[in-house]
This record gives structure tokens, sequence and C-alpha cells, in this order.
């Protein structure tokens, strides 16, 4: 499929519903080809004007968003290191207005962070009225490389599965609409992209010694994925798992989940101030 994405268009390029894991099902990201295009006919060349055409409508439903100031909107970003969660933001979410869209980046929790629950740094970042935002890694670290790393028993790190779905249940009830996105990478694309961290002057602040570790243990953190995934995925908190070593497909899915969900929300302009078909716009007085 090729063109532009139509205002009003019930339907996009990519098979999302391929994409999305339902309440009670685990994903096989060992099935997943990462390489996959489910829905799309087309290639990288004739993806072009059809994300073209995908950012222009996301930018009008922002600015509805954001306007209609009724709903939140919760985008929960998570991958392996150079799994694309940054270009995925710089792609999809480019020309969005500012002034209602935000991305925080949850790293390595801080000591006053870790004197804390888990959730205590999550909390204030969600989105108020009006505001998309985008986590960049999320609260699902803490059963993905708490797990792994053993940062705390595993007693412990399986009750978060039940503290998570409860917290997002009760943003859901609260008004957030939330959609959970994995971007499934295979290890060959990961090495490719890891290298070109290593090789490219201008990357290597990308690039920490730790992401070996962490690739070595690759097997270990696809069952952490498949777990908190099959966990966590409800009727009000979806997960979809995107096949993410083309970077262009990645785009293209992200942009029509996040399209189609906001078309859902049957978003409008607030009612205008009446009287405003009278007034017609005069010249500024002569400076005294």
């Amino acid at each position: 499929m090729s063109g532009h994405y139509r205002a009003g268009m019930a339907r996009g390029p990519v098979d999302i519903e391929a994409l999305r894991i339902r309440e009670g099902d685990r994903p096989d990201l060992d099935d997943r080809d990462p390489r996959a295009t489910p829905g799309y006919d087309g290639d990288k060349e004739s993806s072009v004007p059809v994300m073209a055409g995908l950012n222009a409508r996301l930018e009008e439903l922002q600015e509805l968003l954001y306007a209609d100031g009724r709903h939140r909107v919760l985008v929960v970003l998570q991958a392996l290191d150079a799994g694309g969660k940054d270009g995925t933001i710089r792609h999809v979410f480019d020309g969005l207005n500012p002034a209602g869209v935000k991305a925080p980046a949850f790293k390595k929790p801080s000591s006053a962070e870790l004197a804390h629950d888990y959730l205590w740094r999550i909390h204030p970042h969600v989105p108020g009225d009006g505001e998309l935002v985008i986590f960049n890694r999320s609260h699902y670290e803490d059963v993905l490389v708490v797990r792994v790393l053993e940062l705390v028993d595993e007693k412990r790190w399986r009750k978060r599965y039940g503290h998570i779905r409860d917290f997002e249940q009760m943003l859901a009830d609260e008004g957030t609409t939330i959609i959970k996105i994995f971007l499934h990478i295979s290890p060959e694309e990961q090495a490719e992209r890891l290298q070109d961290r290593l090789d490219r002057p201008e990357k290597n602040w990308k690039f920490e010694t730790g992401d070996l570790e962490m690739r070595a243990r690759w097997w270990e953190f696809m069952d952490a994925f498949e777990d908190a995934i099959a966990e966590t995925s409800t009727d009000d908190a979806p997960w979809y798992v995107i096949p993410a070593d083309r970077k262009w497909f990645r785009n293209l899915a992200v942009s029509q989940i996040l399209i189609e969900t906001l078309e859902s929300l049957e978003l409008r302009h607030p009612p205008a101030e009446d009287g405003l078909d009278q007034i017609v716009i005069e010249d500024v007085p002569d400076r005294p």
C-alpha cells in the first residue's frame, strides 16, 4: 500500500491487530520475526510518502487532543539496548506541538528514588488532561533489568506484575489511554547497531561497556519480556510487539497504532465563544 494516510481513514497500511497481545495471551518472541512487515506489502522506498501522511495526521490529532483537553494518552516504549526507542520518538513524534507532548527518560534510579517504592518516580510523569506522554523506558525496568541482574529477590519482583496491573488500571479508570510498545529486534540487528556506535566517533557516547553484559544475557531478557507482556497486557493497557529490525516499518506501525487509538477517542474542538463570526480584526491604532 502506498500514498498518504487520509484523515478519518478507518484502517492504515499495517495489520496492527497482528501485533497486539490480547489479555491472557503470551507472546512467543522466538516465533515472531523481527523483520516481518504484517499487512504492508511495500518496501522502504514506498513507505516514505505513507509515513509523511501518518506524520501529518498524527500532528492533527495531537493538536486536537491538546485543544480538546478531556483525554490523557500514555505511550510506554520498551526495548533492549539499541532497540530503537530514541529513533522511534525522533521519527514518529516529529513535528508535534511540544506544549502538549512530554518524553521523560527513566534511567538508572538515583539514591533518592531508590529510597522509595519503585513506582514513586513514575507517577509524577504520567499525562495530565490534553497531554501525550512517551515513556522512554518505564516502570517495566523493575521487572526486566531488576529481574535479570537479580537486584531484588524473585518473590519481590514477581509481586510487581500485580502492582503494575493495578497502577495502570487506576490510570485508565481515571481517564488515561495507555499504549505499550515493545520494539522487537534480532541479536544480529542489535550487533550491527552496537558496532555502528563503536565505529562512528559521534556515536561513541551512546555506547557503554555494560551493554555487552546485557547482550550476553539476551535470552534471559527475552524470557523477562515475555513474562512481563503476558502478565500485564490488558484490554485497558495493551502491549504491541513491533518487528523493529526494519526501522521504516517500525515507524509505520507505531504511528498507525497512535493514530487509530487517538481517532477512537472521538476528539473534538471545544466550543467557541458566542459572536466570533461578528468580529473583524482592525488595524492597530497609530502610535501616540
